[in-house]
């Protein structure tokens, strides 16, 4: 599998996005070193090449206000059966009204698999494209985040708009 990487600048710092030969997100995040977004990845690309991606589009978009820009981007992550699922149903959370892990468990059919559902927003490859960041603790706080609880507080805020 070959790959594109790039990097375009937004509020909330560097973000590098890698796509794959069909401009599937494979792995993001706020970011300028390759290094750290190939390291998302279970399954590497052989080839990785800096160059434009359609998907940087979508994140300008996104960051000018078009919040749903990213829905329509395609990712491409492999999993267990149930990181699939979860993976799925983060991106059906809408902007602006983020869930708690107890509820996204509840949402996966399994309310006490509260870990599991925090395992699959960790393990979360492409960031932004799959929200995990529209995840928090019961408590309301944000819990974690692997960009830093800054970005995710951001975003939080700029959905809440």
């Amino acid at each position: 599998m070959t790959a594109t990487i790039q990097t375009v600048d937004t509020p909330d710092g560097p973000f590098t996005l890698l796509v794959d030969d069909r401009q599937r997100v494979l792995a993001s995040g706020w970011t300028a070193d390759p290094a750290a977004i190939l390291a998302r990845l279970t399954v590497r690309p052989e080839t990785v090449s800096e160059g434009e991606t359609d998907a940087a589009t979508a994140v300008r978009a996104y960051y000018a206000g078009d919040l749903s820009a990213v829905e329509a981007v395609e990712v491409a992550q492999t999993g267990t059966a149930l990181q699939l699922q979860g993976w799925s149903a983060l991106r059906e959370i809408e902007p602006g009204h983020p869930l708690t892990y107890t509820e996204f468990a509840t949402a996966l059919g399994r309310p006490s698999a509260v870990r599991a559902a925090a395992s699959i927003c960790a393990r979360n490859a492409p960031a932004l494209f799959v929200p995990c960041h529209r995840v928090l603790r019961s408590d309301g706080t944000l819990g974690g985040f692997a960009w830093g609880l800054a970005v995710k507080q951001s975003l939080l805020a700029r959905e809440a708009a």
